[in-house]
């Protein structure tokens, strides 16, 4: 099975394609605008990515400090 954030991946390449491709803006110049837009199916897989693979941010190790009396 593929694993989904490829799939999520090519998605998103499909989306980038579909914008530039030369039928869809001769659509949008006749004036077709839905309620959702290519940008909203994008956002939509970017945050199924961030669900998906969540980043990983390190964090510094903080020294242990002697506390004096």
């Amino acid at each position: 099975m593929t694993p989904l954030i490829k799939l999520i991946n090519d998605a998103s390449l499909l989306l980038d394609e579909i914008a530039e491709h030369p039928d869809y803006k001769l659509l949008v110049a006749k004036g077709y605008y839905p309620d959702l837009t290519l940008g909203d199916a994008q956002t939509a897989l970017d945050y199924l990515c961030c669900e998906a693979d969540p980043p990983v941010i390190a964090v510094p190790e903080i020294p242990e400090v002697e506390v004096r009396e």
